[in-house]
């Protein structure tokens, strides 16, 4: 039996994916090793050889990767922070931008905060908040049942893991009685809505695997977002706070449309590790 490098492996399957058209084909190449291999990434230099069976399930692999089929449906695990969560068809897939959201609403809150989670998807905002704030008591929202059932599925995971649950809705931020019984008593609302304008070109990951009810938000990619900053300033106490993330070309437009609402105020947008407008946030008024 000739064992192939594992070096060799990947550059080839590195090749491949270049050539697909894959964002990042090195990256990918090795997170399928290691996935394949059931060792971490880093861990991979140590493995020189590899046996035959080995180089075929990575082959079929990276194959599958090729196609376009998101890298975390072949693995079955998205991450957010620092949380693993299972993925699939049907739910959107975090992406690494959202950290950012996570992070400043981690840094805004102080003790014993209610957070909400608007358009949770797989529950990854939510997760990732409580899990690094157990003493958070958080809840989250969403509208498609095929992604509550995910997000169902990862709030179990975490609790068996130890985290504190979260508390699952299903609701339609559109709904001017969503979670009304917890009007004005809210620290943090979070959301990483739907809000690519429709007919924007996307790759073929998020055009064939990513659930439209997830990424398109209507002609200028606001009808979502509109009805959030709606919700988020019922739900929010003063002083309270919400972040939502959007697309590189609304840094000028979801800014406004949350200071036009006269109970908000400290509007800011942020920008991600590639200097791109990525979140807006404001403040409800104390007074």
């Amino acid at each position: 039996m000739t064992r192939t490098p594992l070096r060799l492996a990947i550059l080839e399957a590195e090749r491949i994916l270049a050539e697909a058209g894959v964002d990042s084909p090195r990256v990918d190449a090795e997170l399928l090793a290691s996935h394949v291999l059931g060792v971490e990434r880093s861990r991979l230099p140590l493995v020189p050889l590899v046996d035959p069976s080995v180089v075929d399930a990575f082959g079929e692999l990276v194959t599958r990767r090729a196609a376009r089929e998101p890298l975390q449906h072949i693995t079955g695990t998205g991450w957010l922070g620092t949380i693993p969560l299972v993925v699939g068809p049907g739910v959107f897939v975090p992406r690494p931008e959202t950290d950012l959201l996570l992070e400043w609403g981690l840094s805004v809150v102080g003790p014993s905060p209610v957070v909400v989670d608007l358009c949770t998807g797989s529950g990854a905002l939510a997760l990732a908040f409580a899990q690094a704030r157990p003493d958070a008591v958080v809840h989250a929202v969403e509208l498609d049942p095929v992604a509550l059932s995910w997000a169902r599925r990862n709030a179990d995971i975490r609790r068996e893991a130890g985290d504190t649950p979260i508390r699952l809705h299903s609701g339609d931020v559109t709904d001017p009685k969503l979670l009304a019984s917890m009007e004005s008593t809210v620290d943090l609302v979070l959301c990483n809505p739907p809000y690519v304008p429709d007919d924007t070109p996307v790759p073929p990951e998020v055009a064939d695997h990513d659930p439209g009810i997830a990424v398109f938000g209507g002609p200028d990619g606001l009808d979502v977002i509109r009805s959030v900053i709606s919700c988020a300033a019922r739900l929010l106490k003063p002083g309270g706070r919400v972040g939502i993330e959007h697309d590189d070309t609304q840094g000028s437009s979801v800014p406004r449309l949350l200071a036009a609402r006269s109970v908000l105020s400290e509007v800011e947008d942020h920008r991600d590790l590639a200097g791109r407008p990525r979140f807006a946030t404001a403040r409800r008024r104390t007074s």
